[in-house]
């Protein structure tokens, strides 16, 4: 698995006055997408917070090329680009339903790190799931 795709269908508390997504719910179908992805991988987000460990946001970036509007069915397409560390970095494409269009690309960044909130390195066990799935995606063994 190098990329995961969820559907989302927009609802009408996810946009505006005009009917068109609000822009931070690009942001929560990032999370979606990034949290499925890690479950996919055998990485299931609760299971790691309850181990000591939690992944905040250290960096986002959000390009918005074409709106979305309550009713649609959207594609959330998200990837790991790399591991560092103490870091992972997904970038995220969000589809129109037939992928003919891109509404909005971008990424996030976060930090590993412990219940005090003090960045960590990788964990061993994370680290390999997520190099695995890397790797498979780049066609290495």
């Amino acid at each position: 698995m190098s990329k995961i795709v969820v559907k989302i269908r927009v609802i009408y508390a996810d946009t505006d006055a005009m009917g068109i997504v609000y822009h931070a719910n690009y942001l929560k179908w990032f999370e979606i997408g990034r949290t499925e992805l890690l479950r996919k991988t055998g990485i299931v987000y609760a299971e790691l917070e309850s181990t000591g460990y939690n992944l905040p946001l250290t960096q986002v970036y959000c390009h918005y090329l074409a709106p979305a509007k309550y009713d649609d069915i959207i594609l959330v397409e998200t990837e790991i680009e790399y591991l560092k560390m103490a870091s992972i970095k997904f970038n995220y494409t969000i589809w129109d339903e037939k992928k003919e269009k891109t509404l909005v690309e971008g990424y996030s960044v976060h930090a590993f790190t412990n219940n005090e909130g003090k960045i960590v390195k990788t964990p061993k066990d994370i680290g390999e799931k997520i190099k695995g799935q890397i790797n498979k995606a780049q066609g290495k063994k």
